[in-house]
């Protein structure tokens, strides 16, 4: 088990922060990985989340299993399934320094994307949702696949192609859950492979998960109840400033 207690200032928020992404926040839980970052190698922090998400993932799926969209599912999945081994190639053929800099820029770049977003939303309001681009949903599905391998960031690009869609509210978050619990289970032998579940790595996790299981359902209990736009903004600032420091210590590592 991980003792180092800075690692353990960054993983608290971290998981409650996660916790609350799968209980209904989509989105926030994208910064956990690039926070546990700032402590350990962005790999190592992805493989103690894994498990925490998979536990997490009986959570959501159960809290909203009667509703979520097949057709969504049928069709971003088995693409997501190649972004997954897009992702794991490139976290054993590349330097660390260089997975620490993907995940920074990855984080900094979805941020910004959300932010932007939120206003682009808000701007069509008004505008019927049309039907979807199936080539474009594939295309979401890997990328979402790729990203949620090296740093269990996938929500961001299920959402540019599911959000226009205009699900109700527990569809999206429904399908949203099935999609990345199965995404999840997809991604363990990807890390088995990188010889990332070690006893380390496992009792890490089990520490944390009381933690993960509880905010989770507080975040059940929560996004029915919450209005929840200025917490967006301040997550996806801080995803901004966390995943900066990554990506210039990944371009240093590089550089050096």
């Amino acid at each position: 088990m991980l003792t180092d207690p800075f690692f353990y200032a960054v993983a608290i928020p971290a998981v409650i922060l996660l916790g609350l992404a799968k209980g209904g926040f989509a989105g926030i839980g994208v910064v956990a990985t690039p926070l546990m970052a700032l402590a350990i190698s962005p790999v190592l922090a992805a493989a103690i989340l894994l498990p925490i998400l998979i536990v997490q993932d009986v959570v959501s799926v159960w809290a909203f299993r009667r509703t979520w969209d097949k057709g969504l599912l049928k069709l971003m999945l088995p693409a997501a399934g190649l972004g997954i081994l897009l992702g794991w190639a490139l976290a054993a053929l590349v330097s660390g320094a260089a997975v620490e800099l993907a995940v920074g820029l990855i984080s900094v770049l979805f941020a910004a994307q959300r932010l932007w977003s939120e206003r682009a939303v808000k701007a069509a309001a008004a505008i019927e949702a049309g039907p979807g681009r199936p080539w474009l949903g594939a295309l979401c599905g890997l990328v979402a696949g790729f990203t949620s391998q090296v740093a269990h960031a996938g929500g961001p690009p299920f959402q540019i192609y599911v959000l226009p869609r205009r699900l109700p509210r527990d569809t999206f978050i429904g399908t949203s859950a099935i999609f990345f619990a199965v995404v999840n289970w997809m991604k363990v032998p990807a890390y088995a492979a990188l010889g990332q579940f070690t006893a380390q790595t496992l009792t890490t996790a089990a520490v944390l998960l009381p933690l993960a299981i509880a905010s989770t359902w507080a975040g059940v209990w929560l996004v029915r109840r919450v209005p929840a736009q200025g917490f967006y903004t301040v997550i996806y600032i801080l995803l901004i400033l966390v995943g900066g420091k990554l990506t210039f210590d990944g371009a240093m590592g590089l550089a050096g």
